[in-house]
């Protein structure tokens, strides 16, 4: 099994290009893991206090059980991954088994600020985007999906989530093995970095 690192800012768009990624191969080979299933369980303080965290500090994730968890996958084990909540900030009680595949996409803003991590990443790829556009992205999906007020979003995104990108996230850039500029709404070209793909796992 490969695993394959996809990280870049919030809004960089991830999501979209490991959609791409997946539509390329089979369903039965590939299998995707996102950074924001473990976040740590905050069960033991209250929602308003939840709400106080800095969720885009690495010190939110729980890196350890994530690490545990590729581990395993590329042992050939079977993972529950945890199951998260994005309005009360916290784990469900809920597990997602997960099986081992060819090939397995980690997707986060964080997952390169653990080097153990990193240790186990076969191909890492940044997605580069300019802040405008992460911005407008950002905003669009937490209103729309996250339940958040427009002044919420902009003051966390002014507040805590461009200085964690300057502080944690640009600068793990120099970890790439490839990076994928996305600044427009556009559709990318990925044939490069699917070749590579398929190159590793042949």
């Amino acid at each position: 099994m490969i695993i394959i690192g996809v990280f870049g800012g919030t809004g960089s768009g991830k999501t979209t290009i490991v959609n791409q990624i997946v539509s390329d191969f089979n369903a039965s080979d590939i299998q995707v893991i996102s950074q924001d299933a473990y976040y740590k369980d905050n069960s033991n303080i209250t929602y308003e206090a939840r709400c106080l965290l800095n969720f885009d500090h690495p010190e939110a994730i729980d890196f350890e059980l994530l690490y545990q968890h590729l581990s395993a996958l590329k042992n050939g084990e079977t993972i529950e991954q945890p199951v998260y909540n994005f309005k009360t900030h916290n784990r469900t009680d809920k597990t997602l088994e997960i099986s081992p595949k060819k090939i397995l996409i980690l997707e986060g803003i964080l997952i390169m600020n653990y080097p153990k991590l990193r240790s186990l990443l076969d191909l890492k790829v940044f997605i580069d985007t300019n802040t405008d556009m992460r911005m407008e992205r950002r905003v669009n999906r937490d209103i729309s999906e996250r339940g958040r007020t427009p002044k919420e979003v902009m003051d966390r995104y002014l507040n805590t989530l461009k200085p964690m990108h300057d502080q944690f996230i640009e600068p793990m850039k120099i970890h790439a093995d490839m990076v994928i500029e996305n600044h427009e709404n556009a559709s990318i070209n990925l044939n490069m970095l699917i070749a590579k793909i398929k190159s590793l796992i042949s």
